[in-house]
């Protein structure tokens, strides 16, 4: 996850043919995987998160420590260790200056089209990754990663900035892949789209190629190398106009998985709804997380989801803690993902300085009740069940989406991240005019789309245009809603299989006027011999109804088509939703007949012995959610336990379910802010031993058959801490508070 704020989107679903090394799919579920962090330091006593799994971040030498030696420090204390580094950007001085092999490398940076380029950091560009830095990456860091004995490998942000494609070393690519010569992507939409074609396909080969080395060279040394890439959502990069391969990485043999880096600082991006731009955290990380999840879905691929407690940018503690809570419930609505990266740079998060108010100056380190909260949260995660319970809410609506997001995302003036740094660098008055006759302001055609229903409490579903040969795709999908206007299919066999499933009884709502501006960009819908003005005109020829279709209900096997001749932007840029609300009930309803179309400001899961609650503001009314039984309250520091919980709009909650918890007779931790383990259950007596970083406080609820007598708590030194132990009759547990320590404290309970 980044550093700073530079961030871009992904295009196509090209798919090259391949020679990476087949996946053994069995070690891709690896057991006792199923928490990790990142980090670029070595084991301190502040950063010892107790996730199952250290993420070593780059292979560099550090004064006094080599990077074997820093692998070494996490091994020592139990830690998993695997690897990650960037593609795009990274610590490679030595490569760009020429130390090693004498050539200076510096033109293969990302240059914007003033001739500037962009940096990541000091000698640190964005990269063109060319065939050269390939050889270098493998050579001077995977081969030293595997011969350091890790098995898993991340190669992170296959990024390229929408607003570049000006370098040498690009016209270079250009010329390879296209076979002319290199055209300014501003001067038409046409060059526009082909450029961004280009940089998805130069890092979808760069992943290709260095994954396929890491599984043959550690296969040559008896290893089952894994390797994963930590990515932005295709919502994100996007909204963020960035280009990367995204959803057809699945298909590449060499690709074990993703981690969908998802947190505050891609969830707040502002969106439009109702005619007002603002931050919807919980509702866009929401489909951030839906938008990976259906991206591997079909294909069984590890995902792990990311969440940050803070962000790249500087803020206070509150605004990091209340967004932290909107992630975090945003990622457990997905059941079917129990894998997560609990918090990218333990360093930042536990030592760093942040405001502790909006308005103050004053800045202090994360303060013991988020530390607490942040701990029990992520603990949690460590028994965090797959469960076959869905939301709540009515299922079988998907939403369509396309690499080729990313192809037309032209860099315009606005208030988003990358139209900031287009401010700086692209100021021309011919794109400017160019973009203003494609304009989707911060990406309103993927969310007038969602929006209107999610917002109603409807869980939409994400599916990727690249995974429609997949049976699996297809999977409890009712009704989808789809629109060429903001994406282009990049292949016409995408086309049949849509056709097929419509045919079969699927419910297809189409929206769009197609008139935007890459509606004629040349492709295979108007090339070698057809003839198409739009691709939505060959989707439908497919299904026997008029390309030119006027807007209206049309039937083709057992199956319906709705077009709606409106850019789905329009629902949301005013406060006009409900005609398109209103067709997709009746589609739902009665073409479908999936049962009522349900709408609520609520989504409530149970998920094992948890219970996550979200409430929407902006929705069909502002009541609160009322949850009643026995519970523990997970957001809170101290624990406490509950009757009831009332979740008021615009909030989250995160509860322990007790009347779930299964053989309640037995001792057990429910819930606590360090890790537990070595666990003795006698017949009047629990102890473990609980490990977490110092300068925080564990707060612990114990569940026990009767009120405790003694609670002693002592060090690893033999030595007794202090111990606050107070007990619930009703709940029958018991709270425990100390001092954390990473060597470990072990608690003795009798009765």
């Amino acid at each position: 996850m980044k550093r700073i704020t530079l961030f871009m989107c992904l295009a196509t679903g090209l798919l090259l043919t391949t020679g990476c090394t087949k996946t053994n799919k069995s070690s891709a579920q690896q057991t006792g995987e199923k928490t990790a962090f990142q980090t670029s330091g070595q084991w301190k006593p502040t950063t010892d998160v107790r996730a199952d799994v250290a993420i070593v971040y780059g292979a560099g030498d550090r004064p006094n420590m080599t990077f074997e030696q820093r692998v070494q420090t996490w091994r020592d204390r139990g830690y998993t260790v695997h690897f990650m580094t960037g593609i795009a950007w990274g610590s490679y001085q030595d490569y760009f200056m020429g130390k090693w092999d004498g050539i200076d490398h510096f033109d293969e940076g990302q240059v914007n089209v003033k001739g500037d380029t962009i940096w990541h950091g000091r000698n640190v560009p964005y990269l063109v990754p060319s065939k050269t830095f390939l050889t270098y990456m493998k050579e001077k860091h995977i081969k030293r990663v595997i011969d350091a004995g890790i098995d898993a490998i991340f190669l992170e942000e296959p990024e390229f900035w929408a607003f570049s494609g000006y370098s040498e070393a690009f016209k270079r690519e250009w010329q390879d892949y296209y076979g002319f010569e290199w055209r300014p992507q501003h001067e038409s939409p046409e060059n526009t789209y082909l450029s961004n074609k280009l940089k998805y396909h130069l890092y979808y080969r760069a992943l290709e190629d260095v994954f396929t080395y890491a599984k043959e060279y550690g296969a040559s040394k008896g290893m089952n190398v894994r390797c994963y890439v930590p990515t932005h959502t295709l919502v994100n990069y996007s909204s963020w106009q960035i280009v990367s391969p995204e959803a057809s990485l699945a298909s590449l043999p060499c690709v074990d998985g993703y981690i969908a880096q998802v947190w505050t600082g891609t969830s707040r991006e502002k969106t439009y709804y109702d005619g007002l731009m603002k931050e919807r955290v919980f509702e866009n990380a929401f489909l951030e997380y839906g938008s990976m999840e259906s991206m591997t879905r079909p294909t069984g691929r590890k995902m792990f989801f990311l969440t940050d407690p803070i962000e790249d940018l500087p803020r206070d503690w509150a605004d990091y803690r209340k967004n932290y809570q909107a992630t975090f419930a945003a990622q457990l609505l997905y059941p079917m993902i129990a894998d997560y990266e609990v918090m990218p740079w333990p360093d930042r998060i536990y030592e760093g300085l942040y405001r502790t108010c909006a308005t103050c100056d004053t800045k202090e380190t994360i303060p013991r009740f988020y530390s607490t909260q942040m701990q029990v949260m992520v603990n949690s995660l460590n028994s965090m069940p797959i469960s076959k319970n869905r939301v709540s809410g009515s299922h079988g609506i998907g939403v369509l989406m396309a690499n080729s997001l990313m192809f037309q995302r032209f860099p315009v003036h606005g208030e988003n991240r990358a139209a900031n740094v287009e401010d700086e660098n692209i100021n021309l008055g011919a794109m400017q005019t160019m973009a203003a006759s494609f304009e989707d302001p911060q990406l309103s055609s993927f969310y007038g789309q969602t929006l209107p229903l999610l917002k109603r409490g409807v869980p939409v579903s994400i599916v990727h245009i690249e995974n429609v040969a997949f049976p699996e795709t297809w999977k409890d999908i009712r009704v989808l809603i789809m629109s060429y206007s903001n994406m282009k299919p990049m292949e016409p066999e995408a086309h049949s299989h849509i056709a097929e499933w419509v045919k079969r009884g699927g419910v297809l709502v189409y929206c769009g006027r197609d008139d935007d501006a890459y509606q004629t960009v040349r492709e295979w819908w108007n090339t070698d011999g057809n003839s198409y003005n739009a691709p939505s005109e060959h989707l439908f020829e497919q299904m026997g109804i008029n390309p030119t279709a006027s807007e209206g209900q049309y039937s083709y096997g057992k199956g319906t088509v709705y077009i709606i001749r409106h850019n789905p932007k329009e629902f949301v840029l005013t406060a006009d939703d409900e005609a398109f609300v209103d067709i997709v009930k009746d589609m739902y309803e009665h073409r479908a007949k999936a049962g009522e179309l349900l709408f609520k400001n609520s989504f409530h899961l149970e998920r094992g012995q948890f219970d996550i609650i979200a409430v929407m503001d902006e929705s069909v009314d502002n009541s609160p959610y009322i949850a009643k039984g026995s519970f523990i309250d997970l957001f809170d520091p101290k624990l406490p336990t509950l009757t009831e919980k009332q979740v008021q709009p615009g909030e989250q909650a995160y509860l322990l379910n007790i009347n779930r918890v299964s053989d309640k007779r037995k001792p057990q931790t429910l819930a606590t802010a360090a890790r537990v383990s070595d666990e003795i259950i006698g017949k009047k007596s629990y102890t473990f031993v609980a490990k977490s970083p110092i300068n925080t406080t564990n707060a612990m609820r114990v569940l026990l058959p009767a009120q405790p007598v003694s609670c002693k708590a002592t060090n690893a030194q033999g030595e007794t801490v202090d111990c606050q132990c107070e007990w619930d009759a009703n709940s029958k547990t018991c709270f425990i508070s100390f001092e954390n320590d990473p060597d470990g404290i072990t608690v003795e309970l009798t009765w």
